[in-house]
């Protein structure tokens, strides 16, 4: 408008193209000219970061053809629902760490994605800390708490019953003691001396070198 003060002329939001005050204009990136209104800008960056569902397309750009200027999230904060803002900002976290390997705090009040470390070859990450509840799991069978003392193939063979702390600590035990359970009872057995051949207290027999029933195969090689 001719004669007009330059901070009082109107604009025209971006997206639905109606005029606008200058206090309800709303930029939505330092090198994209064009400005929407509120409810315009709320609803074309909830579109765009729900349909990306995660999927790399955190970056959100300015709606219009000509423009490919990308839209800063710090600038359309103060026109954004506090939901559209986190939304947009998970999403953002998340492209960070694609192609990465990620694993999640299995504490069901916890869940914090974390970062394998890089260094270490796959299947070898086990005892791990959360970053943000300081507790201890295992990040390669993704079991909490933290298995102390038994591998994951021996904790995946337990059942639900016998996952507790003592269970824990008797097969901690037994490791150290190199026990051995019985293939068909799954007592444990301790050899103190003689030859392989072990007889458990449910009367089977077995090779306390290998575990294969006795005599079966030769077991003149077996060491416990």
């Amino acid at each position: 408008m001719e004669g007009a003060e330059p901070g009082q002329q109107q604009h025209a939001c971006s997206i639905c193209m109606e005029p606008m005050e200058p206090s309800q204009a709303h930029r939505g990136g330092a090198d994209c000219a064009h400005a929407f209104c509120r409810a315009c800008l709320a609803g074309h960056v909830r579109a765009k970061v729900e349909s990306a569902g995660g999927s790399g397309g955190a970056v959100v750009r300015c709606p219009d053809a000509s423009c490919a200027g990308a839209l800063d999230p710090e600038l359309c904060r103060v026109a954004l629902p506090s939901d559209v803002f986190e939304l947009w900002c998970a999403a953002l976290c998340e492209s960070l760490f694609l192609g990465a390997r990620r694993t999640y705090c299995p504490f069901p009040d916890c869940s914090e994605m974390m970062v394998a470390d890089e260094g270490e070859p796959e299947g070898c990450v086990t005892q791990s800390e959360c970053q943000v509840c300081r507790r201890l799991f295992c990040a390669r069978c993704g079991v909490a708490p933290w298995h102390a003392g038994v591998t994951c193939d021996e904790y995946d063979k337990l059942g639900e019953g016998d996952r507790g702390r003592e269970d824990m600590m008797l097969l901690e035990m037994a490791n150290e003691k190199k026990w051995k359970r019985c293939p068909k009872c799954q007592f444990f057995v301790e050899k103190v001396e003689g030859c392989m051949h072990m007889t458990c207290r449910c009367g089977f027999e077995f090779c306390y070198g290998c575990g294969t029933n006795w005599p079966g195969t030769d077991h003149s090689g077996c060491t416990a």
